[in-house]
């Protein structure tokens, strides 16, 4: 999703930053852009089940390399924290993947204070019956199993 983003605004303004974000324990997208090459990781354990990718496309790559300018990771309690704003301020429930750049936003992992920012928020994987464990887990630290147990339930 992020290199047809990326040529999207870069089109319309070719200065516009434009910052990727992935899931702590998934960031090949990172690796292979801050190395130069497609690197290949397992297969992530992480709530944002969309982002539980290996390696980067082969004809996207080349696409993130020239116009994404970083890729940054939360964690998956960054991301639940974020969810759950959504939910009781925002009024929406959005999915984990659907999350990740809200919670960067929210967490500072891009320097955002002063400028104008767009966020997208995307993504209808999850289900109102996944949202239980986001919501009762305060631990988070187990929230990855029993949002797969949740998920495998339904």
């Amino acid at each position: 999703m992020i290199s047809g983003c990326a040529v999207a605004a870069k089109h319309l303004n070719p200065k516009i930053r434009v910052i990727g974000v992935e899931p702590e324990a998934g960031n090949d997208a990172q690796q292979s852009k801050r190395s130069g090459k497609i690197v290949k990781i397992d297969t992530p354990k992480t709530i944002a089940d969309g982002a539980q990718t290996q390696f980067v496309g082969q004809l996207t790559f080349p696409v993130i390399q020239v116009l994404v300018d970083d890729i940054v990771t939360v964690s998956d309690a960054q991301l639940i924290e974020a969810m759950r704003f959504a939910a009781s301020r925002m009024k929406m429930v959005i999915e984990p993947t659907g999350g990740l750049a809200m919670a960067a936003a929210m967490q500072g992992a891009v320097d955002i204070k002063g400028q104008r920012v767009g966020v997208i928020i995307s993504g209808a994987m999850w289900t109102l019956r996944s949202w239980p464990a986001i919501l009762q887990d305060e631990r988070q630290a187990n929230c990855f199993d029993s949002c797969q147990r949740a998920r495998r339930a339904f």
